[in-house]
């Protein structure tokens, strides 16, 4: 710690490098910690995924929907304990403050937008134990046609308690009323136990189907069907069995486990973690680049100084370890503003009506974890450490005699 201050002098002494340096090091270290908690939130969403659940849609995209019909023949497969209709519904608060859009003011409100589906809500909650809402309000939802079950966090997001009405409208035009938007009643709140289920979104409203099938004229087909499985391991020939009944229809099927259909989704746009590692690899070794110029600079500036240390009798150890203190202390301020930059764009997100947009695809929770940062800090520990060592490899190599004939 006593040469802390020399260390100190000599980063101060052009303090224009320097602060550059810092800076380009906390943008490098601000785009990994960034990336690395969106890849971990989507690695948690994949990760809550049960094993012994199917997804089974269409074969061609989710955009077309299969009929009604394949439920039945579906739960008529070796090895299917229950299948459910699971539909998408696209549903928005309609903009107008007093929730029932009319006329010209029913415009799509995108800010208050989140995840809301009509499915057969028996066999649909019994195949998700992670959802838990009381016995008497799960009845109640049951009972009531036009009731909507929510999640704890979008309850607490709008304010919303038991028995509480809202209006929502489809983007979708088949989900569409003539009428005007559907109308809900709140009669289940659910929450999770994040230690036994971690991932499980409560972001996130469920209705009935047979609320968006009869409204709209019975013409309707099924989103997606959900199908809960005896064994895990026959996922594989079980799904196989399923696409089988299809194989000869109008609508084929693809039927896949959970995990492997939300990883699907979410690679429609594209290999997010391969892209977002090589943009992190790109940018690390650019700022590498630069900080070891800027090593390279500052020794070449002080070989006279480094001369006279050695002839003071400054071991030539002693000499290279303060210049790789110097780079380690680069490192470690460029870690610090850039760990703590990350950390403040997660809170404006998480506070702004982003937040809204990116519950609507799985990411209701942005922060960066203790071991991101961590490894955000030692990613720039480490850059600053290969950026100084060949400087301060060769200051300990050096000559006092060469030193001094360069001046």
């Amino acid at each position: 710690m006593k040469f802390l201050p020399f260390v100190l002098k000599h980063l101060k002494r052009n303090w224009v490098r320097t602060t550059s340096t810092v800076v380009a090091m906390a943008v490098c270290i601000f785009l990994f910690c960034t990336l690395q908690t969106v890849l971990r939130e989507i690695n948690a969403q994949l990760e809550s995924a049960n094993a012994a659940r199917l997804v089974t849609r269409h074969a061609v995209s989710l955009v077309f929907s299969l009929p009604l019909s394949y439920g039945a023949r579906i739960q008529a497969v070796p090895g299917v304990k229950s299948v459910a209709n699971t539909t998408w519904f696209g549903g928005s608060l309609p903009a107008k403050k007093e929730g029932k859009a009319e006329g010209d003011a029913s415009t799509t409100d995108w800010s208050s937008f989140f995840p809301n589906m009509a499915v057969d809500a028996e066999p649909y909650f019994a195949m998700y134990p992670e959802f838990q809402m009381p016995p008497e309000q799960y009845r109640d939802f049951l009972g009531d046609l036009q009731g909507a079950a929510i999640g704890k966090k979008l309850a607490d997001k709008f304010g919303w308690k038991v028995g509480d009405r809202f209006f929502l409208e489809s983007f979708i035009p088949p989900y569409r009323k003539s009428t005007g938007p559907f109308e809900f009643v709140v009669r289940a709140i659910f929450d999770t136990d994040t230690g036994k289920y971690p991932g499980t979104d409560t972001n996130i409203m469920f209705f009935h189907f047979r609320y968006l099938y009869e409204s709209t004229g019975r013409r309707l087909n099924a989103g997606t069907y959900t199908v809960a499985i005896d064994d895990p391991n026959k996922a594989g020939s079980i799904s196989k069995a399923i696409d089988g009944l299809f194989e000869n229809s109008d609508a084929q099927t693809h039927s896949e486990t959970e995990q492997a259909f939300r990883a699907g989704f979410i690679a429609m746009a594209g290999n997010l973690a391969l892209l977002l590692n090589s943009i992190g690899l790109a940018v690390s070794f650019t700022i590498l680049l630069v900080t070891a110029n800027t090593m390279s600079m500052a020794v070449r500036e002080r070989r006279t100084e480094i001369a006279v240390l050695k002839t003071l009798g400054f071991p030539s150890a002693l000499v290279m370890g303060l210049i790789l203190a110097e780079a380690l202390l680069l490192g470690f301020l460029g870690g610090g503003v850039g760990v703590f930059g990350s950390q403040a764009l997660m809170w404006v997100i998480m506070h702004s009506p982003a937040k809204d947009m990116l519950a609507g695809v799985g990411l209701s929770t942005l922060a960066i974890k203790p071991a991101v940062g961590l490894l955000g800090m030692g990613v720039a520990l480490v850059l600053g450490f290969a950026a100084g060592f060949v400087p301060a490899l060769n200051a300990y190599r050096s000559k006092i005699t060469d030193m001094l004939r360069t001046v």
